[in-house]
Formats: C-alpha cells, sequence, structure tokens
C-alpha cells in the first residue's frame, strides 16, 4: 500500500504520525469548507453553540443554492441569517442566484492538493482538482471550521485505469454510470475512488467534475484525479494559474482494489427508477414515452453540459410536442457563457424552459414531474419521492440522451438521432466575478456583528447523556439501501423548515410510513424507540436532518445489517446507537412491534464489546460494536455538543 495520489494527499494533512492501515481512525487537517443552506444553517448554529469567534480554515464559504423559492419568509429569513453568521464568523457568503456550491467552488477557491470538507455529500466533486474533498455532517463541519481535525476511517484506495477515448454520443455521465451498473450503490463503501491511466487526459476537468461528484452514489469516501496540464488550463482560463501545482500518483504505487474502464468502449447509459444503481443501455428502455427532460444540476453543471443540448437542439428543431425541456443553469457565469455564445436564445427557440441558476429540481425545489410520467434528469440521484412527485418516475442520463429524448418525446439512444455529434470546447475566456461573493468582515468589524434569526430559526438540540439499559420498541423495519431522502424528504414543503427541528420532524419517514411521527410520540416519555434495516442504511445525502429530526422524535438506536459512511456519523453526533446487527437470523427475528431490551450500554461503549440483548419474548440478539473510541465518548455524552462542553 501506498504511493497513490490518495496517500500523498492524506499524508500532508495527517494530524498524526505514519500513515495508519484501512480501517484505523484517522485525523485530517482542513484547509476549506463548503456549506450549503439545507445544511448551512445548523452548522451557523452550531458555531453560535460551541462559542466560536471567527474560522480557522484558509477558505470557508456558505453556499445559497438549495432552498431559492421563496413562497413565504422562511427561507428569505434563513438567507439572512446566513449571511449575517458569514460575516459574523468570517465565512464567504455566495448570495441566492449565484448558482451551485460544487462547480462554483472549483471555479473561484479549490486548490490541487488542498483539504475541502462540505455539508453536502457531493462535495467530493472537488477531487477532479486534485483536491481531497469530503462530504459530512453539518456538525462536523462546524467543528472543522473551528480548526478541529476531521476524524473518519482510513480508506482503502480503489484504482479506476481509463484508457482510450470517449466515443460520440457518450460523455462522462456515462463514465460513472458504468461504474454503477458494474458495482451498485455500495461498493465503494469505505474507499476513495482514485482515476488514472492515459485514458484521463482526455477528459476536461468539468468531465471530471460530473464523474467525482456521483462517486458518491457508489458509497463512496471521497474521489480524486491528478492535477495535470488539463486542471493548470482550468485554472489559467479562470485567472488561477498561481494556484496550480502537479500532482499525481508514483508510477510504482498499488492500490487495494483495481478496476478499468475503456472509454471506447462505453455506450450511452440510463439508471432506472428508483436507484442510480439500476443502470442499463439507453437502447434497452428506448421508445418509452416522456414528460421532462432536465438538464443541469451539480452532477451536469458545466459549460458543455448545456452547449451540447443547444446544438442537438438546433440540429432536430425543438422539442417535441408536450415535452418540458427544463434547463437548470448551475450558475450566472454559465447564463452569461451561454448568452455570449448565442446558446441562451438557442435554448428558448427549442421551446425550453429555463430556472434560476441553483439546485432546483435536483432536490425537489420545482420541476417536479408529472404523476407516473417519464423524467429524464441529468442529476445525480433518483431515490423516491426526491423529485417532489410521490409516483415519480425519473431516469438518470447524460445531457446527450435527454437532448435527443426530449426531441422524439421518448427515451432515445443519442447515436440514432442521424445528427452530426457536437464538439464543445470550453469558453476561452469564461464569465469570471469574483465580485458574486461577498467578502469575509474583518475581525474587529465581524464581532459587533448581531446574527439575524427569523421566527422559524430555532436552536441547536442538545440531549442528555444515554442510559446504561434500555428498552425499545421497534417501530418500524426496513429493507436495504434506504436513503436518506426516504428518512428526511426534501422539497418545497419540507427544507424550509431546516431551521425549525420539531415542525421538520413531522416528515420524518413520510414517503414510506406517514404514521411514524405520531407512533414515535406516543412512545418518547418512556424512553423512545428503535428502528431496524437491512443494508446500507442512510445512503445519499449528509443532510443531518435525518439524524436530528428522529431523535427528537425519540429514536435512541438504529439497528442494521449496515449503515452509510456519513449518516452513522450523523446519529452518532447526536446521539443515536447505530448498531450492527450480527447474523441474517438476528435480523429475520427483529420485527415491527417487538421490544428490543439492552442492557450494559455505557460499559459496552467504553469497553468496545459486542451489545448484549434480548428480545421482548427472551431471545438473546448481539449487536457488533464497530464505534471507535471517540464516537463511543460522543454517544455516552449524548452527542457531539455534549461531548464538546466536555472540553
Amino acid at each position: 500500500m501506498g504511493g497513490t495520489l490518495t496517500h500523498r494527499l492524506i499524508e500532508s494533512h495527517l494530524d498524526g504520525d505514519d500513515l495508519p492501515e484501512p480501517g484505523a481512525q484517522i485525523a485530517l487537517k482542513i484547509d476549506q469548507t463548503l456549506t450549503q443552506d439545507a445544511t448551512g444553517t445548523l452548522v451557523m448554529l452550531a458555531l453560535e453553540e460551541l462559542g466560536l469567534d471567527r474560522v480557522r480554515t484558509d477558505v470557508s464559504v456558505q453556499y445559497v443554492d438549495h432552498n431559492l423559492m421563496q413562497a413565504d419568509a422562511k427561507n428569505a429569513d434563513d438567507h439572512l441569517f446566513l449571511k449575517s453568521a458569514c460575516a459574523r464568523f468570517g465565512v464567504w457568503y455566495s448570495p441566492p442566484g449565484t448558482g451551485v456550491s460544487h462547480p462554483l467552488h472549483m471555479k473561484y477557491f479549490g486548490k490541487p492538493g488542498a483539504t475541502l470538507l462540505g455539508s453536502d455529500s457531493h462535495t467530493p466533486a472537488a477531487g477532479a482538482l486534485g483536491m481531497l474533498a469530503i462530504g459530512a455532517g453539518g456538525i462536523d463541519v462546524a467543528l472543522a471550521m473551528g480548526g478541529t481535525p476531521f476524524t473518519f476511517t482510513m480508506p482503502e484506495v480503489w484504482g479506476i485505469r481509463l484508457t482510450g477515448d470517449l466515443p460520440d454520443w457518450v460523455s462522462a455521465k456515462d463514465v460513472i454510470l458504468e461504474l454503477l451498473r458494474r458495482h451498485g450503490v455500495q461498493k465503494g463503501r469505505g474507499r476513495i475512488l482514485e482515476y488514472h491511466g492515459p485514458g484521463v487526459s482526455s477528459l476536461e476537468v468539468m468531465d471530471r467534475h460530473v464523474i467525482a461528484n456521483m462517486g458518491t452514489e457508489l458509497g463512496a469516501t471521497s474521489s480524486v484525479f491528478p492535477a495535470d496540464d488539463r486542471v493548470r488550463g482550468f485554472l489559467d482560463r479562470h485567472g488561477r494559474g498561481g494556484d496550480w501545482q502537479a500532482l499525481e500518483a508514483r508510477a510504482d504505487c498499488t492500490f487495494d482494489h483495481e478496476d478499468e474502464i475503456d472509454l471506447g468502449a462505453l455506450v450511452p447509459l440510463i439508471a432506472k427508477p428508483s436507484s442510480p444503481g439500476n443502470v442499463v443501455p439507453v437502447e434497452e428502455v428506448a421508445g418509452a414515452p416522456i414528460y421532462q427532460a432536465y438538464i443541469g444540476s451539480s452532477a451536469n453543471p458545466g459549460f458543455r453540459d448545456f452547449a451540447v443540448v443547444t446544438e442537438i437542439m438546433k440540429q432536430g428543431g425543438g422539442a417535441a410536442p408536450g415535452v418540458s425541456l427544463d434547463i437548470n443553469p448551475t450558475s450566472r457565469d454559465v447564463l452569461h457563457d451561454l448568452l455570449a455564445g448565442g446558446r441562451y436564445g438557442a435554448l428558448l427557440e427549442a421551446g425550453a424552459r429555463i430556472h434560476q441558476a441553483g439546485c432546483n429540481g435536483c432536490i425537489g425545489m420545482g420541476q417536479a414531474p408529472a404523476t407516473g410520467r417519464n423524467s429524464l434528469r441529468t442529476v445525480p440521484r433518483n431515490f423516491p419521492d426526491r423529485s417532489g412527485t410521490a409516483e415519480d418516475s425519473v431516469f438518470l442520463c447524460s445531457p446527450e440522451t435527454a437532448a435527443a429524448s426530449a426531441l422524439r418525446g421518448e427515451i432515445t439512444d443519442p447515436r440514432d438521432l442521424g445528427q452530426d455529434y457536437p464538439r464543445i470546447a470550453p469558453p476561452d475566456r469564461p464569465h469570471v466575478d469574483p465580485g458574486q461573493f461577498i467578502h469575509p468582515l474583518p475581525p474587529a468589524e465581524a464581532r459587533e456583528v448581531t446574527l439575524v434569526k427569523g421566527p422559524n430559526i430555532g436552536e441547536m438540540p442538545v440531549h442528555g447523556g444515554i442510559e446504561d439499559n434500555l428498552d425499545l420498541p421497534v417501530l418500524m423495519k426496513l429493507g436495504d439501501d434506504i436513503s436518506t431522502d426516504e428518512i428526511m424528504p426534501a422539497g418545497t414543503e419540507i427544507l424550509p423548515y431546516r431551521s425549525n427541528i420539531p415542525e421538520i420532524a413531522n416528515f420524518v419517514f413520510r414517503v414510506i410510513d406517514k404514521g411514524y411521527p405520531d407512533r414515535a410520540r406516543q412512545v418518547q416519555a418512556e424512553g423512545g424507540h428503535a428502528i431496524v434495516a437491512g443494508e446500507n442504511y442512510g445512503q445519499g445525502s449528509s443532510r443531518e436532518h435525518a439524524a436530528v429530526a428522529p431523535r427528537c422524535l425519540g429514536l435512541r438506536a438504529v439497528l442494521a445489517r449496515s449503515f452509510a459512511r456519513i449518516h452513522t456519523q450523523n446519529l452518532i453526533n447526536y446521539g443515536i446507537l447505530p448498531l450492527v446487527i450480527e447474523s441474517a437470523d438476528d435480523l429475520a427475528r427483529l420485527e415491527q412491534g417487538i421490544t428490543v431490551r439492552l442492557r450494559g450500554i455505557r460499559d459496552a461503549l467504553r469497553d468496545g464489546t459486542a451489545f448484549a440483548a434480548e428480545t421482548g419474548d427472551g431471545a438473546a440478539i448481539r449487536f457488533a460494536n464497530g464505534l471507535s473510541a471517540r464516537q463511543a465518548e460522543i454517544v455516552l455524552a449524548g452527542g457531539i455538543i455534549g461531548w464538546c462542553r466536555q472540553g
């Protein structure tokens, strides 16, 4: 093991001595942080609770890109709160409408060789620049902003060798969809994907962004590309050539796991509802009628992704009757570049609906599809109900496939259009405007700032230490791959309550069981409850609301066969026990309605031993204790705020 770019990045930021073996706990010094408004309000409330005077990172940026719709005062009030908090704590502020965090951060702040921690699960997109970028829960990001190293499990490194060149009508989205087709949504857990090989040089930086962004859907801790001449050209074009440094793996490096993709052998791919891992060739589902083709989001945010759609539309004559062609620009900069090249008007002539710059429909904030109609989207996820429509039928695909399908009104392999393939080069002089961001105030001025809190902004929830014995009724039994969108939905109705935990708790598990909040409240005074799940519980978003809102309803333990990385730590940070069910037989015994009796919890946490438990009918159940010593101390304190208060 060793010599990979991943190892170089970790070693240069390690808070400690030698690089440990995979599976050990490590602490990493964080250079930059990224927060967005769906998670940033809790981050800023945590900074206030922790008594931070000023952030201690090189750069911290707060983006407002998720909750842009202002149907009432809630979102606008939160934006003012975030702006005031940025002024108070020394954070850059990106106002509503500037654009999506991930491509903006790469363009204006990202640096090869730096570490980035973000309260958004798609933060690893910045790995396209040769950064080590990791998604985490908001409170972990708050601690990093205060100068605390980020603690996580040392990952294995999965080398993905790329060869060849992408054929016509195949683009970067098809590369990551191919990995999802091969491996599903769990294979990346505990791993960092490192791309290398001769095929890497054929990919522009924003193509790499697409691939690194959706490594998260494999469950990966992060994704890393070398900082090569493509990266230097990207930074040069944006006036930041001085931030470039060459970074790559040693020629004799070894990977823990290896895979290879011949780019030239790829075909257009599509993820069917309702998982990013449900991938097939487009030709297998061709002919199905569509209602919507949606272009944009953090997964396809670059100029090329919009320009290629424009050129396809020019050749084809516009969207088919009855198809909603939704253009979701990812930044004002992209809009400027489309205008400069005459492509904005061409999209309008093609019948496109052009929305404001932001995450929008990707997070269920507008552009929801009609009931039971097919929506093709270039977004990273198609979990149930994420689009804002409960009976949604969302497919994930490339801009080429979405545009071809919009032309014909049915799912279409773009190779069948009979068009010349548009070849799009990055603009020589892309629009750059650092003045879009509000610069941090000097420390003396910042200390005089008062936080602006509207009536919907509450306090950080703080809970007491965990009891030694708990008798917990199982209120729900779930299957595999339960996403955070299913635990704590997003969308226009729900996300405005991101700063009001008691109110947002009313929506927990709404997609699966609307009666859960009421049942949870009925047993809350008796000591709370547990839920049971299969493999990969909590995949998806870093939004800690999927932990803090159930904890508000009395959730004390999640009993599952395995957990997604970010959600595991989010549960721990709010004092919820994530317990691993050791056997499939025990999972079968843990049915909804039974009571699980946990005994000697505090000793088991301190000693690192397995948890002894039995069901109400006396059957013995064993749960593995996979918590580190630090994680155990956090749970003992009732969560990370209590742990920090202990000093």
